[in-house]
């Protein structure tokens, strides 16, 4: 109580607050506008009975279950942050851009993302109405009506990109983030609505023991995200002039779970892939188009080996992700030139393995846990036999990491404003 008094007490920390407060609000606001052409009921019904579109209904902030205009949300830019960091593997220029050039080369980064984020928004908005049509989810429009619904979720996913930058700036959590979270927040009353509604006296046992897992499963997200490998480093004495500089010891801290939610987010789009290649097949022959798309729906129904593929689907691209994001190579290489080393270790090559067998063992824990949190809806409804006790792994995730996130910009904005004498 006493750190939300000091909180609201500042005023710019306020005033940012309401800010983004009011920015969500507008954002659930825009999300509940549905594109023309819309029969609640069978749109209800397909993505009850579809995991992986239920999946990608939390990255659109809601907006999908509805068909929104906003129905991909922030999902294009997403994927086009995720293609710009692939390119850095290929191509030198953006890997020097991203890596090197400081503040400056990753902002212009950020502009190629959002450059990149409205052809992709075009492609997916089609690509998901098109498929949403051959499932009889919604009816066809005339050419005229597809192309300005294309244009308006289009436009839709740029504003959400929009809203979620003006969050980020506010220093209150990372705005893309929040976004997700408000749609995960938004559909949580439905969902305890629906628990209550099915609850008997007999599932008792059963109830509680769901929320004893939620609990256990929240506490373990907590631990993976702040779970990290501290490297000691020490540091040479040099002799700058008449100042000697150096000769302290510090640590280089590796996370376990370096990827985020991010592997879950490729393994998904790996898994919604073969509906889209059924799509483009029966615009050149529509029986072929409709033998892979009851193929792909068959093997999606099948829940023992959906779960298999997405738990190593989701393990596999943590290594990868992880692999992108950190660099041994780079890592021993600044570490040499600012003077560093680990203790027992030789500098250059052999810190570089050093860091390399550390990042693979810890990754090994992260991409598990992360795997199995993936795949815990499917557990659930397997052991518990009821649909309703169902836990999003992937939103607990979500909601645990940005609400650490947020405690920790907020805590750094009250340290600074602490040293300037305000309590």
């Amino acid at each position: 109580m006493n750190l939300l008094l000091q909180i609201f007490r500042i005023k710019d920390l306020r005033n940012k607050i309401f800010i983004v407060l009011f920015i969500l609000i507008s954002y659930r606001l825009f999300a509940a506008v549905p594109i023309p052409g819309i029969d609640p009921a069978r749109l209800a019904s397909f993505f009850n009975s579809n995991q992986i579109f239920g999946f990608l209904n939390l990255f659109s902030g809601g907006g999908l279950g509805r068909l929104s205009v906003a129905m991909l949300g922030v999902g294009p830019y997403i994927t086009a942050t995720i293609i710009m960091q692939l390119l850095t593997i290929i191509f030198p220029k953006f890997k020097e851009m991203y890596y090197e050039e400081g503040a400056r080369g990753q902002a212009k980064f950020n502009r190629y993302s959002r450059l990149l984020t409205v052809p992709l928004a075009f492609l997916q908005s089609y690509g998901f109405l098109n498929l949403l049509i051959a499932q009889n989810v919604i009816d066809r429009p005339s050419l005229l009506g597809l192309l300005t619904n294309v244009l308006a979720i289009t436009a839709g996913s740029m504003i959400a990109l929009w809203m979620g930058e003006i969050i980020s700036e506010q220093k209150i959590g990372n705005g893309i983030s929040l976004i997700i979270l408000a749609g995960i927040v938004a559909n949580l009353p439905t969902t305890v609505q629906q628990a209550f509604a099915s609850y008997t006296a007999q599932e008792l046992p059963v109830y509680l023991g769901f929320l004893a897992v939620v609990i256990l499963v929240i506490m373990g997200i907590v631990y993976l995200n702040e779970g990290e490998r501290k490297i000691p480093v020490a540091y040479a004495r040099r002799v700058r002039g008449n100042k000697l500089y150096g000769g302290s010891t510090s640590y280089l801290p590796l996370k376990v779970n370096q990827a985020g939610m991010i592997p879950l987010i490729f393994a998904v789009s790996v898994l919604l892939f073969p509906q889209f290649m059924a799509q483009i097949v029966a615009l050149f022959h529509k029986d072929w188009g409709l033998r892979v798309n009851d193929l792909v729906t068959g093997f999606l129904n099948n829940q023992l080996w959906y779960g298999i593929i997405y738990f190593l689907l989701v393990f596999l691209f943590t290594f990868f992700y992880t692999a992108i994001t950190f660099n041994p190579e780079e890592v021993a290489k600044n570490l040499q030139r600012g003077g560093g080393f680990v203790p027992g270790i030789r500098p250059g090559e052999s810190t570089q393995e050093h860091f390399s067998k550390i990042v693979n063992r810890i990754t090994v824990i992260g991409a598990t846990a992360l795997g199995l949190i993936a795949v815990l809806p499917i557990v659930i409804q397997k052991i518990t036999g009821l649909q309703v006790l169902s836990v999003s792994g992937t939103a607990l995730i979500i909601v645990v990491g940005v609400v650490l996130e947020i405690m920790r910009q907020i805590n750094s904005q009250l340290i600074v404003r602490g040293y300037e004498g305000i309590e």
